[in-house]
């Protein structure tokens, strides 16, 4: 049902989860742990989904927060549980107040947990290649300090996302990165398929950490598009799938 980070789980008086696609209600293209409020699932079986994530986390189902995700490098500050209508327009969490569980929705893009365990202040941050480039980490970072973390102090974890042999992008998407900045040329491979090229998010996403001073950084590995235990937008996609399910990945700080 969920995968953990070893650093993360070293961290006294915190949760945190990545959760698989297993373990929930939905059923169809949405097996089974479907958290998607966006989704065109049941919205029955996504609350209920949602509520066993929340149990795992140790928060009420009402304290397990998502936001209302738009590729940005926006970041909302929780400090109280909001609902679904009043999400904030944002893709990065951060909060200070124990028993809040914050999470962002993927499916395929690249899900980071941050904690200062010193400071106390914990965030999570939807890092698809859009917000990436435009700095939704370090916006992240930069939230975190405001509430009194320090950035060498921060522990990050990256985790199930498309690994680079998975990601084929077209000649557009490459020029868009490299104008942004020649160096980002390494991150991309050449494709089987003229014109395209392999891009390894994960790699951008940790080079982007190390350069915003997160030394400590933990990459759980696992690939959403090769792995089915996942759910996959481009897989979707690629089976002409009618939509897709997303998980949830989570933190919470604790007073245990």
């Amino acid at each position: 049902m969920m995968l953990a980070s070893s650093l993360l789980a070293a961290v006294p008086n915190l949760r945190h989860a990545f959760f698989t696609r297993e373990g929930g209600v939905s059923d169809g293209i949405y097996a089974s742990l479907n958290g998607g409020l966006g989704s065109r699932d049941n919205a029955d079986h996504v609350r209920e989904n949602r509520a066993r994530m929340a149990a795992v986390m140790n928060v009420a189902p009402d304290n397990f927060l998502t936001a209302y995700q738009v590729h940005s490098p926006d970041v909302a500050v929780a400090e109280a549980a909001w609902d679904s209508a009043t999400r904030p327009h944002a893709d990065a969490i951060v909060t200070r107040i124990p028993d809040l569980a914050i999470g962002i929705t993927t499916a395929d893009c690249g899900p980071v947990l941050f904690a200062d365990p010193k400071a106390g202040v914990i965030g999570a941050a939807h890092a698809g290649w859009k917000g990436a480039l435009t700095g939704v980490l370090e916006s992240t970072i930069a939230a975190m300090e405001k509430l009194g973390a320090e950035r060498n102090g921060i522990i990050a974890a990256i985790g199930p996302l498309i690994r680079q042999h998975s990601y084929e992008v077209g000649a557009e998407f490459v020029e868009r990165f490299t104008a942004a900045d020649p160096g980002h040329a390494a991150f991309f491979i050449a494709s089987e398929r003229d014109g395209h090229a392999m891009f390894d998010l994960a790699g951008f996403i940790r080079a982007r950490l190390e350069q915003a001073g997160v030394l400590m950084i933990d990459d759980l590995g696992n690939d959403t598009y090769a792995d089915d235990r996942f759910f996959s937008y481009r897989r979707s996609v690629h089976r002409k799938e009618p939509d897709y399910g997303r998980h949830i990945h989570a933190i919470a700080l604790s007073n245990d």
